[in-house]
């Protein structure tokens, strides 16, 4: 008889697999029963070169009829956490936090679903074509949110006079964006934001730009790995005034020459002529936006500008921080959110083989998008999947197996009540316990190695009359006896 295959054994076995579900009404589910109640071919197995489908015949003959198929896999785009992907996603929180924390900063944190109204803006961003929204039971428009920000400001909005400036606030949030996935891009992800209100000055800016490098730090990335490019969106404001093109087209503009680099430099003139823009403010725009050179900015638009001084301010502050080799003038960095207002920044990787690691920079007008008040305000967006892609490409990626203080095994049945007591007894003190029982000697030592087991505590009947067990040390494989009041 063929041995049947165990329903672990069947997950592993493909990357894409689908399971039948069994159902005796409507609502399908999916079965379990013990390995002797089917065969093999009572299972089917598909990966994702096979068949997307059954059909119904193979199906009834599988599974018998009312079957239905269910995909184990999550929707595409998103991603399930087993152990090992969930510590690393914890531990890289961990260090979001750290760095939020020794900068003075406050965590908050809102519903992943938000009103429409908050995100729907007329500035042509590629961002409100890519909504996940819908309306609800209720008949309301709601939408899973795509950025963080808004959240923040409507949140600013409802806190009002009751908190004082400047606020500084951080959260770790997850955001959804239908697009196309590329590496270290998926319609699904957590952002790290860091956002400062009530801050007019360029400190703020540069507060925000340590963050990021202390965390880069932190992680063991330093400036020949990862650069931050640097520029304002009154460069490009300047730009356009000296053109006489008008105020209201100018986050058109900016959403239009973010694509610098990802579209032909024929595709964006085409774009902004669309706008009325005319052929020489074409090639006046796009031609200092090729400036690498703070310097040779200062050349064009004087001294005097305010994109200038600010920009210069920033350089200094850097070299007073010392990240002065993290950062680089780019005037092509324009950010492709309407609500920027002035310095914008983003971190790259030096070698080029990754999107945008982190963006962020100033937006002193978005509260009155939303009918308030406006606040200075500046901030920035970290993801979460480009960063770890990063770390694989430096091999910085951490060993977080799974750890544990002591396995407690008792080897007698009649001890089971007695090993659950001293389990009981390790827990309350602080220690991490499995607690193990139902298995061979041999099993429970394999076991301990594979989690890391420090300690080893063997409940058997002849140390339990003396009031004890035995303690193997599983470092030093030092074994020996400890009396159970002393077992700490």
């Amino acid at each position: 008889m063929s041995a049947v295959p165990s329903l672990r054994h069947l997950l592993l076995l493909r990357p894409r697999l689908r399971f039948i579900a069994l159902s005796t009404s409507s609502s399908p589910f999916l079965s379990y029963a013990p390995s002797h109640h089917f065969s093999p071919s009572s299972l089917r197995v598909l990966s994702s070169s096979s068949s997307p489908t059954l059909t119904q015949e193979e199906a009834d003959e599988a599974v018998g009829k009312g079957s239905s198929l269910i995909d184990v896999n999550p929707p595409r785009g998103t991603r399930d956490f087993p152990p090992d992907d969930m510590r690393l996603r914890n531990w890289l929180f961990q260090n979001f936090r750290e760095i939020s924390r020794i900068l003075s900063f406050e965590e908050v944190d809102f519903p992943v679903l938000e009103s429409e109204a908050l995100f729907i803006r007329k500035a042509g961003e590629e961002i409100t074509q890519q909504l996940y929204n819908f309306e609800d039971k209720g008949g309301r428009r709601v939408v899973l949110r795509p950025e963080i920000t808004p959240s923040l400001a409507r949140l600013v909005i409802k806190q009002g006079k009751s908190v004082s400036l400047p606020l500084k606030w951080f959260t770790i949030g997850q955001c959804w964006r239908y697009e196309r996935m590329t590496r270290g891009r998926r319609r699904e992800h957590y952002q790290w934001n860091m956002d400062i209100f009530g801050v007019s000055k360029v400190r703020g800016e540069a507060e925000l730009i340590q963050a990021i490098v202390l965390l880069f730090e932190r992680l063991g990335i330093n400036s020949s790995d990862v650069g931050i490019r640097v520029s304002s969106r009154k460069v490009l404001q300047a730009v356009l005034q000296m053109y006489a093109i008008p105020d209201n087209l100018f986050t058109q503009v900016c959403v239009i020459v973010d694509k610098l680099g990802k579209i032909t430099r024929e595709e964006i003139e085409k774009e902004l002529l669309s706008l009325g823009v005319s052929i020489q403010a074409v090639n006046g725009i796009i031609e200092v936006l090729s400036l690498k050179s703070l310097s040779k900015l200062e050349e064009v638009l004087g001294s005097e500008e305010e994109a200038v001084s600010e920009l210069k301010k920033l350089f200094s502050l850097a070299e007073s921080y010392g990240y002065a080799d993290w950062i680089c003038f780019d005037a092509s960095v324009v950010r492709g959110l309407a609500y920027y207002t002035g310095i914008v920044f983003e971190a790259f990787d030096r070698e080029g083989k990754l999107r945008a690691i982190c963006g962020g920079g100033r937006y002193d007008r978005l509260l009155s998008t939303f009918g308030s008040e406006d606040i200075p305000a500046c901030g920035f967006g970290f993801g979460d999947a480009v960063i770890v892609e990063l770390l694989k490409d430096k091999g910085l990626l951490p060993d977080l197996a799974h750890r544990v203080d002591d396995i407690v095994f008792p080897l007698d049945e009649v001890l089971d009540g007695t090993a659950s007591r001293i389990a009981s007894s390790l827990r309350k003190k602080g220690r991490s316990v499995d607690l193990v029982e139902d298995k061979r000697l041999k099993w429970v030592f394999k076991h301990a190695e594979r989690i890391g087991a420090s300690r080893l505590i063997l409940v058997g009947n002849s140390e339990w009359e003396r009031g004890a067990v035995r303690v193997k040390n599983l470092s030093t494989r030092e074994e020996f006896e400890v009396k159970i009041d002393e077992l700490v």
